[in-house]
């Protein structure tokens, strides 16, 4: 009898949080977000020498003082300017998919942070620079369109495939997502392995609040394959960070591990190859998960908290 009132409890309150959630959703879906994309990229494409001082004039802070007009003029005639460029407009021909993305992202903003405002967004090209997809202000969004011109694509054959595997349309908003996540996440801690999990983690929860109509797979750039691996695996990626006593070390070797870009995290075990890099992210996000859930914090009181107190308060067993 009480294991049958515990599973009704644990579907009752299941039940409630869903119905909780689809009343934001819906709140969320009535606020205003009007906005236009300005397509800077293809502007520049159908633009003569002449043309320069009217562009400008309309997007001043892309024309740098230190950068005299012979050299915008060089790359109006430029023919691989126009190459790129007009790879961009073939991919990008309709950017209505992209728009809607962005919309429901603005509308979560504007739900969850009261004082933002819809900001000026600009589509252009940056000499595929995927370092710098985009960039985020508080009044502009500007997304290097070079960037996500498909992960196949001739232009990144000199790229690393794990990073060229992002570079594709699909990725625009979770990259935008976190370009503001950067934004809204603080904590005066990175020094351990632990505190750099929990800050990528904070990331992408911010995602999961901000963008709950992507994938898990977007939001954290794996492919269903990369991500299924990292589920089934937690216990044997919890259980090497545990035995290793790795949490709490402040070794700079570890972030490069299990932090950053790879094509495969590194325990230095047989199953290494097998592994998606970037596991330590992929952790840290199940704590702050595991968190929220225990605490019920909004997500800007769980994006100020430090390390140390979401990693406590989480209790975080991994997934079986």
């Amino acid at each position: 009898m009480p294991i049958r009132i515990h599973i009704l409890l644990v579907f009752g309150l299941f039940f409630v949080s869903c119905d909780n959630d689809s009343k934001i959703e819906t709140e969320i879906s009535k606020i205003d977000s009007n906005f236009i994309v300005e397509r800077f990229d293809k502007a520049f494409l159908d633009a003569e020498p002449k043309d320069l001082p009217k562009l400008k004039a309309a997007f001043p802070f892309l024309f740098s003082k230190h950068v005299p007009d012979s050299i915008w003029v060089n790359r109006v005639k430029d023919s691989l300017q126009n190459e790129l460029l007009n790879e961009v407009q073939k991919t990008f021909l309709d950017f209505s998919e992209t728009k809607e993305g962005l919309r429901g992202l603005f509308k979560h903003l504007k739900y969850y942070d009261k004082t933002f405002s819809m900001p000026r967004v600009i589509t252009l090209t940056n000499d595929v620079d995927y370092r710098n997809k985009n960039i985020v202000t508080d009044s502009l969004v500007l997304i290097a369109l070079d960037n996500y011109l498909g992960s196949a694509h001739m232009f990144y054959q000199n790229i690393p495939k794990y990073l060229s595997a992002n570079m594709r349309k699909s990725q625009i908003i979770s990259d935008v997502a976190e370009g503001y996540a950067k934004k809204y996440v603080f904590q005066t801690e990175r020094k351990r392995l632990i505190d750099e999990m929990i800050y990528f983690g904070k990331l992408l929860y911010f995602k999961d609040v901000m963008i709950p109509f992507e994938s898990d797979s977007e939001k954290i750039g794996y492919t269903e394959t990369q991500l299924k691996w990292a589920e089934a695996n937690e216990v044997p990626i919890w259980s090497y960070f545990i035995e290793k006593e790795f949490l709490y070390s402040t070794d700079n070797k570890l972030p490069n591990r299990f932090i950053a870009d790879a094509p495969f995290s590194k325990f230095y075990l047989e199953f290494d190859n097998e592994s998606p890099g970037r596991l330590g992210q992929y952790i840290g996000w199940q704590i702050v998960k595991a968190y929220a859930k225990n605490t019920d914090e909004d997500v800007m009181t769980i994006l100020h908290k430090e390390p140390q107190e979401i990693f406590k308060k989480s209790k975080f067993k991994p997934k079986k």
